[in-house]
């Protein structure tokens, strides 16, 4: 049975694993906000993600764009428009020095992100614009560099620049696997010319006045970026950007780690066939074992469908208690993973669901059956004083 126990536990743990890492990382993107909008450059299909998320770089958003959604008559029901340019740097003060990420970034940046100066001050439009050397810190990178002095005023060296500390943010941590607190940010204008060396941004964020108004709002940016990038194609086929709201990125998220879910309970499920294997290998050995007494029952009177019933009960029976053992273990498995994830602090939910259950009951007797029936039918024709002479 050890074979069918294995691998039932390992269905039942990975789609309790995949339920749980689904509902954490559905809780991550839920914690950014669903009144935004996200644009990505390049173009891509509604069920996949843009081919920037994938690692690939492409240079079709700008700066100018983001401040042209910003305006009011462009796309009125935007609140504020963030755009934002991404890079590694070492940040060094004195003899201290830290590896952190860049985070090039506009004015508006504590409004669309939800995160609030925890001491001093953010950069202002002017500053952005005048391409100004100001940094505000994750509340991390302030600990790894001043520790508990006062940040405020010193100052930074960021590649051959020297850079002011004018803020400190409020710490955050983590949201959809971006650490707030372990962050730089600068002017976004800085972050191109004096940094990274780019002229193009690697997304625009825009929050809405109301979820309500997220379809009006994804048609005006839309409309304006294609007058901006010269398409006149008002279909979306020949687009450069893509435009994804939070409900769109949950059900892409939810498309792809369920697809990815199920594909791992099979390849888990590959295991009850090895135990199937070992199931038919022990009832041959048992109608060796037992052809005497296959012999004495058909002599009395068994017919050969008895036979073959007595066996293929007694390859379910076996199975089929591998499964329940199976289902527990796995069960137990999940509650200690779910635990320790709720022990660190993550969203994760504990579900063993019904589907799994079925499933690895369902598979387990079906695993006895197909697999009994060839030691079972040999059983059955066997001749009754051939197997009473049987040695």
């Amino acid at each position: 049975m050890l074979g069918i126990i294995i691998g039932v536990s390992a269905v039942i743990i990975i789609m309790a694993v995949g339920a749980g890492a689904q509902s954490l990382i559905l809780d991550q993107i839920k914690g950014i906000g669903t009144d935004l909008i996200g644009i990505q450059p390049g173009k891509s299909d509604s069920k996949e993600p843009p081919a920037s998320v994938m690692g690939i770089v492409i240079a079709t958003l700008t700066y100018e764009d983001a401040l042209a959604l910003a305006k009011v008559n462009n796309v009125p029901d935007l609140t504020s428009v963030e755009a934002t340019v991404k890079g590694v740097v070492t940040v060094s003060w004195e003899n201290n020095e830290v590896d952190t990420n860049l985070n090039g970034t506009m004015a508006s940046y504590p409004e669309a992100e939800s995160h609030d100066v925890e001491a001093g001050r953010f950069f202002t439009a002017d500053e952005e614009r005048g391409i100004a050397k100001v940094v505000v810190l994750g509340s991390k990178v302030k600990d790894d560099i001043f520790g508990q002095s006062d940040a405020i005023g010193q100052k930074l060296k960021i590649k051959k620049h020297t850079f002011q500390v004018i803020g400190v943010m409020k710490k955050k941590g983590s949201v959809a696997f971006q650490d707030y607190d372990d962050q730089i940010m600068v002017p976004i204008t800085a972050a191109q010319k004096l940094i990274l060396g780019i002229n193009y941004v690697n997304m625009i964020r825009g929050k809405v006045d109301s979820e309500d108004n997220i379809p009006k709002a994804t048609e005006d940016i839309e409309k304006t970026l294609r007058e901006r990038h010269g398409i006149s194609d008002q279909s979306g086929a020949g687009d450069d950007f893509t435009v994804r709201n939070a409900a769109q990125a949950l059900d892409m998220v939810t498309t792809v780690t369920d697809a990815l879910k199920y594909f791992l309970a099979a390849m888990a499920a590959i295991s009850l066939v090895v135990g199937g294997i070992g199931i038919m290998n022990i009832m041959l050995v048992s109608v060796s074992e037992r052809t005497r007494e296959i012999g004495l029952r058909k002599a009395v009177g068994a017919r050969r469908s008895d036979i073959l019933i007595q066996f293929l009960t007694e390859s379910i029976i076996i199975t089929l208690t591998g499964g329940i053992i199976g289902i527990a273990a796995g069960a137990l498995v999940s509650l200690i993973i779910a635990l320790g994830a709720h022990a660190m602090n993550y969203q994760w939910d504990y579900s063993v669901s019904f589907l799994s259950i079925a499933l690895g009951v369902g598979v387990s007797s079906f695993v006895g059956l197909v697999f009994g029936i060839y030691p079972a039918s040999k059983a059955g024709k066997l001749d009754p004083i051939e197997a009473l002479r049987y040695e």
